[in-house]
């Protein structure tokens, strides 16, 4: 269930699980060796674009999310060349489709198109996040909000 809070959107429920004990203390170190690619779209995703709440080196399950937005359940991955070498690409079709399995989307961001254009990349990064979003928020738990004394809407 999404709302908007001052402009922002806020879902209530965070879908991601939960961290094991070792990736948290990981993701910690992580936070202060991003490469530049990452640094370049943090740069960007922590000003909360167009009200969406961004979260670097996100801990989750065995692994740690590049960044994740949990408002439209989607794990962002920024990939160096080193993704393309050795047992990299089976390791990351295992995880995203682990994360599938979750309820999360995987959005994979070559890293040169960051360097080459760090705004274009977090402008279609956060037009994708959007797209994830709900058109329609479900009732409110208390249910529909009371009539005025007319017994209109």
């Amino acid at each position: 269930m999404r709302s908007m809070v001052e402009g922002r959107i806020t879902m209530f429920k965070d879908i991601a699980p939960p961290p094991k004990t070792g990736p948290v203390g990981k993701a910690r170190k992580l936070r202060q060796k991003m490469s530049l690619p990452e640094v370049l779209l943090w740069k960007i995703l922590r000003t909360r674009p167009q009200g969406l709440k961004f979260r670097r080196q996100h801990a989750s399950g065995a692994y740690i999310l590049d960044f994740y937005c949990s408002d439209a359940r989607l794990a962002i991955e920024v990939d160096g060349i080193a993704h393309d070498m050795g047992d990299h690409p089976d390791r990351d079709s295992n995880r995203d489709a682990w994360f599938a399995e979750q309820g999360i989307k995987t959005l994979r961001i070559p890293a040169s198109e960051v360097l080459h254009d760090s705004d274009a990349a977090a402008e279609a990064l956060v037009t994708f996040a959007r797209s994830l979003l709900p058109l329609h928020h479900p009732a409110a738990l208390a249910g529909p909000p009371p009539q005025d004394e007319l017994g209109e809407d």
